[in-house]
């Protein structure tokens, strides 16, 4: 998953930062990625070495730096918009538009994970503090015309325009669409009332985001004394703070989901007013809904096509559905015949009991093939037949990280050398974020001395740690989590653009998953598996039985779980365009349940209170699925029949992954796929990968 952002002006760091350049690549002080994975991090008994702040930038030894960050981004901000104001149109206006971009957001892009990870409230509280005096800067510039008429200028010079390069262009023109929408071309009073709607807007998505996980409480008496034991106690109350969906008692996950979706009146309040003021503020700068407004740019480009796509795809699945739910009503009406209709909380569980019943997929039994360090070894074979690169950990110097567990990896291509670095805060610890996650904390670029500027990444995920007896083993699940997320890192290592404003995945949020979920397919495939999974105590390989039982158990229930995945878009997009909403937000919830998930509303529950997505994807939902279907499409075409082709690797990079967000979406995917896919062949490529793998079953069979 990549985080939303909070930028118009968009993202990345410079010159506060510690400077690294490609001779690096020579480094001694690399070490085996999978090594690095399988031990414990030792702290640095080298009392002399060098001592910077996080990420190597000095100021941010201590929170206190955040506040020097930003005064130093602010007064180079005004510099650089005096500077573009009186240049003449040229490819400069563009660079210089980005620098300004990449100073504000040096800070903004790390305030954004520092205030989200860092394990001290003090960095958290200074980095939140950074992002809305970075964020109400933006809102002002959005709407500052003599800039925007610095850009109009070069957008108008047709001879200028005529003699730029594709990605610049490119880059002019987002630029000035970031202006419009922040409603550049309206009266003062209403560029006035445009900044202050999106100042709403993003402290009420920071309300909702809060709200949405916030436990419920209720009376313990009113809960059956037998299943309290199942929650947390405080007081006279039981605590819920989750569905509890994988609780074998069904009883419990309907308490826990009657309590965890009972609707709270602000929670409510705030997401009405959250949709309603993006909807003024849409129309206010020209747009019929705010979906209209957030889809520019996308592969969609509008709602109707979103929900044309989600529509077709539904009528797809409908069959597959109907029959999954009869097979999760026939095993609840055999495990509990008293009470055997299917409800919404029977969906999660009911589809694992299937699997298990079906293939012998208990994660234990997985596990000890899947050591972290052995993941990382896999991952770093792939990439290194595929695309050259190759992944290295690297010690950071004192006072880089935000916990001593944090693992620092050199990302090296054999031709070109250093390419950036990922940081891996990979293990749990208390008041983490549960989200797995990728941040960008600087993108790259082509600075004006003519080194390139290296990204910087950080991967956030929730692994146990190691133990006396063991590395971290990984499930089959947080397997594939780190083959996610690991897409998303080699997305922003890859590319190389020449303005950070499009850099990696800071592109269409239906293209940007598209990486992440092509890595699932990999992790999927035998033949990929095969070189990295071995037993941490035998060596033994993972036989192809059971990667073929782990692949087909997929499978089932798949179609329900894709239903209701197009029924959280579904919501997402007639939430967002619709105006004015027909029906309160909870009447249209039921609706839409009834008619395109298939499981019946249950009365006094608002699971959209708990959609935090609604928030960092308004109108936006939809991309997963779409990004899917991209990703099975390249899968199927360019690496099903050999993984490791390094030509397609190469294609892949340089149709898909170097230009960030450079180039249209679509004109990548076609690029890659040498066809334009309509929206049929988007769902029936979803579709398709329902079916099961007839060469697996024959094989199991033998």
């Amino acid at each position: 998953m990549v985080p939303a952002s909070m930028l118009s002006l968009r993202r990345v760091l410079s010159s506060l930062w510690y400077h690294v350049t490609p001779q690096r690549a020579v480094s001694t002080g690399w070490s085996p990625v999978g090594a690095a994975f399988n031990v414990k991090q030792q702290q640095r008994l080298d009392v002399v070495s060098k001592s910077t702040g996080l990420f190597g930038v000095p100021e941010l030894s201590s929170p206190e730096g955040f506040q020097i960050a930003q005064e130093s981004a602010l007064r180079k901000t005004e510099s650089l918009v005096a500077e573009v104001c009186s240049t003449a149109p040229s490819a400069e206006t563009v660079r210089i538009f980005d620098q300004l971009s990449d100073e504000l957001c040096k800070v903004a892009d790390l305030a954004d994970f520092v205030k989200a990870a860092h394990p001290d409230p003090s960095f958290r509280e200074a980095a939140d503090e950074a992002c809305r005096n970075i964020g109400t800067m933006v809102e002002k510039l959005n709407t500052n015309i003599e800039l925007c008429q610095s850009l109009r200028n070069l957008l108008a010079n047709k001879p200028v325009m005529d003699s730029l390069d594709p990605e610049t262009r490119r880059v002019a023109e987002l630029f000035l669409i970031d202006f419009e929408i922040s409603g550049i071309h309206l009266d003062e009073e209403k560029r006035r009332k445009a900044v202050n709607l999106n100042m709403n807007i993003a402290d009420l998505s920071n309300d909702f985001l809060m709200g949405a996980n916030l436990p419920n409480n209720i009376d313990k008496k009113i809960i059956p004394e037998h299943i309290r034991s199942q929650f947390s106690l405080e007081g006279k109350y039981i605590q819920v703070n989750g569905l509890h969906a994988d609780s074998p008692d069904d009883l419990v996950r309907e308490a826990a989901y009657r309590i965890f979706l009972y609707p709270s009146a602000s929670q409510l309040e705030c997401l009405e007013q959250l949709l309603t003021s993006r909807n003024v503020l849409a129309q206010l700068v020209g747009y019929p809904t705010f979906a209209h407004r957030a889809l520019l740019g996308t592969m969609a480009k509008t709602p109707e096509t979103v929900m044309m796509f989600l529509e077709k795809l539904s009528n797809k699945l409908y069959d597959r559905t109907v029959k999954d739910f009869e097979m999760m009503a026939g095993m609840k009406m055999k495990l509990n015949p008293m009470n055997s209709k299917l409800m919404p909380w029977d969906h999660p569980y009911y589809s694992g009991v299937l699997r298990a019943e079906k293939y012998n997929i208990e994660p234990s039994l997985y596990s000890p093939f899947f050591s972290l360090g052995a993941c990382m070894e896999g991952l770093n074979a792939i990439f290194n037949q595929l695309l050259g690169v190759s992944l290295y950990s690297e010690e950071p110097e004192k006072g880089e990280v935000w916990s001593e567990d944090i693992r620092k990896l050199a990302v090296v291509h054999e031709n070109e050398g250093l390419l950036g670095y990922i940081y891996c805060d990979f293990f749990h610890r208390a008041d983490k974020p549960p989200q797995d996650c990728h941040f960008t904390i600087r993108g790259g670029r082509l600075k004006e001395d003519g080194d390139y500027q290296l990204p910087l990444v950080v991967l956030m995920l929730n692994f146990p740690q190691s133990s006396k007896s063991s590395p971290t083993l990984l499930t089959p699940g947080m397997m594939e989590n780190l083959f996610h997320e690991m897409g998303h890192a080699m997305h922003s290592m890859l590319g190389r653009t020449r303005y950070q404003h499009v850099t990696g995945t800071r592109c269409a949020t239906d293209f940007a998953e598209v990486p992440s979920i092509l890595m699932e397919y990999f992790a999927s495939d035998y033949r990929v598996v095969n070189q990295f999974a071995r037993h941490y105590q035998t060596g033994q390989p993972l036989s192809k039985t059971m990667v073929s039982r782990l692949c087909e158990s997929k499978k089932v229930g798949a179609a329900s779980d894709m239903q209701i995945q197009v029924f959280y878009a579904v919501l997402d997009q007639i939430y967002h365009a619709s105006h004015p909403l027909k029906g309160s937000t909870t009447d249209i919830l039921k609706e839409t349940q009834e008619m395109f998930y298939g499981l019946p509303y249950v009365p006094q529950t608002a699971w959209h209170l708990r959609f935090s997505h609604l928030a960092g994807y308004g109108a936006k939902y939809y991309s997963y699925l779409m990004s899917r279907a991209v990703a099975s499409m390249v899968w199927k075409q360019c690496f099903m029949k050999n993984p490791f082709d390094r030509v397609m690797g190469e294609r892949y990079r340089r149709e898909m992954l170097a230009y960030g967000g450079g180039k249209e979406p679509m004109l990548m995917v076609q690029d890659m796929l040498q066809k334009s896919p309509s929206v049929d062949d988007l769902v029936d490529a979803l579709v398709s990968d329902l079916d099961p793998d007839f060469e697996t079953f024959l094989m199991d069979s033998e």
